[in-house]
């Protein structure tokens, strides 16, 4: 299987054999267009100056003159009228040459071979050291027809310039695959970390360590992945935090069951101790109970995203009608209520809410000293605001944070009198928070809590 630092790397050389195969191909349209004209009247042109030259220097033989005129940096090819031919200067590497274009300037005409040369790339015409690559026109030597062929030596005129060219080409190719190996590595090896960091976290490793110092897209994704690392971790704990503390909850009850039902079957308890112990099961088994639904309303709250039970209701009433419920309770601890409960209409999911005013006033009635006060107030401002209160005990500061956790106790006793799961707290915020509300909460120890849930007033 090919690795991402081999496709890179293949990927780059590709890419620079495709541009050169296209600058090429460019390069050959604008010769094609603007100066293969202009060369081939360039020696042309040159070819002309040559003969006019001769035609004005009496006394050289024709020999001599074109061997000097070779020593200037052309190649020339002469043939008299019995086709008899002869080279001057550099040798052609191609020096075959059709007989009907021979004739053809013996007898007064022109030949362009620049031009009448078919290539698929033309701009090798410009290099090509062949005879046909010529430019080519008559020339009457004491009344004898020569046909002249004629073209610029390129390797003597501009030999080192390609020479040149031809290593800058070379080299600047060459050290750019060589560039793509070795920095396509720096590329890689932040991803190839980033890998390595993914299987830590599938072995269940969420210590991981990452540049984060980058600031282009692979230091941004190597921020995420340190947050989602982070994150994971600190879920993976709640994980086993929440495995801990439900293990916890319902093997305490089960434990006391367990033990005083032994000790009935054991037939070891007085009439009077096995009518307290069964209580005391009930009592667990009502415990265990409760645990179940609440793990299973936050369970099914987790799931949800948006509310999909809307209704307009009085929430006054709704909060009252809590109250009676919870009647029992405040008027065994001889509670005083303070109630300011104004007309509002709320519009939400009316049965979950209710659970909200119940967990509230069930913590500010537990929590609270007999014959202490119950504070219940609503009222509209830009929001519904509804505070309820006790004058019982209150949480510390340093227990304020965590009291919203699941299976957060501030008893850490955990005292039988005042035991809960732990949940309804974290209940009570979600359901607010799917409303689009907050809760928070005030407190002072020995003074009592008083904890404050804002509603829009629109769903």
């Amino acid at each position: 299987m090919r690795t991402l630092y081999t496709r890179i790397v293949v990927t780059f050389i590709f890419i620079a054999l495709i541009s050169s195969i296209f600058a090429l191909f460019v390069t050959n349209a604008y010769y094609t267009s603007h100066l293969r004209t202009y060369n081939e009247q360039k020696i042309t042109r040159i070819g002309s100056d040559i003969r006019s030259l001769y035609e004005q220097i009496t006394g050289i033989e024709l020999r001599s003159y074109l061997t000097r005129i070779a020593g200037l940096g052309y190649q020339i090819y002469a043939v008299n009228s019995r086709m008899e031919g002869t080279f001057f200067g550099a040798p052609f590497k191609h020096d075959e040459l059709d007989p009907d274009i021979i004739r053809r300037v013996l007898n007064g005409g022109d030949y362009q071979g620049i031009m009448e040369e078919k290539q698929i790339l033309m701009v090798t015409g410009f290099f090509e050291n062949s005879l046909r690559n010529t430019a080519g026109l008559p020339l009457n030597v004491n009344g004898e027809n020569y046909a002249l062929f004629i073209r610029p030596n390129l390797e003597e005129q501009i030999g080192e310039v390609r020479l040149l060219m031809g290593f800058l080409l070379g080299f600047t190719f060459l050290f750019s695959i060589i560039l793509i190996i070795v920095l396509t590595r720096f590329i890689v090896k932040p991803l190839q970390q980033l890998t390595e960091a993914t299987n830590k976290i599938v072995e269940g490793d969420y210590n991981i360590e990452l540049d984060i110092s980058r600031r282009d897209e692979i230091g941004n994704a190597a921020r995420h992945f340190t947050q989602m690392a982070s994150s994971l971790k600190k879920l993976d704990e709640m994980r086993q935090e929440f495995v801990a503390n439900v293990s916890h909850e319902i093997q305490s009850p089960l434990t006391s069951i367990q033990g005083f039902a032994q000790t009935m079957l054991d037939k070891q308890a007085t009439p009077e101790e096995a009518e307290r112990y069964l209580k005391i099961i009930e009592e667990e088994s009502k415990r265990l109970s409760g645990l179940g639904k609440q793990l299973l309303t936050l369970a099914a709250l987790d799931k949800e995203d948006t509310l999909t039970k809307r209704t307009a209701f009085r929430l006054d009433e709704q909060i009252r009608q809590a109250l009676l419920v919870t009647e029992w309770q405040w008027t065994e601890k001889r509670l005083e209520l303070e109630l300011e409960l104004p007309d509002m209409i709320m519009t939400g999911d009316a049965q979950l809410l209710v659970q909200v005013w119940l967990n509230l006033m069930t913590n500010a009635i537990k929590f609270s000293h007999p014959g202490g006060t119950l504070r219940i107030t609503a009222r509209v401002e830009q929001e519904i605001v509804v505070e309820i209160g006790d004058t019982g005990m209150g949480i510390s500061e340093d227990e304020l944070p965590y009291i919203f956790e699941r299976f957060y106790k501030a008893d850490q006793a955990r005292n039988r009198t005042r035991s809960g799961s732990g949940l309804g707290l974290s209940i009570t915020r979600k359901i607010v928070e799917l409303h689009g509300g907050s809760i928070q909460v005030q407190s002072r120890l020995g003074k009592g809590s008083t904890f404050i849930v804002h509603l829009p007033r629109l769903p």
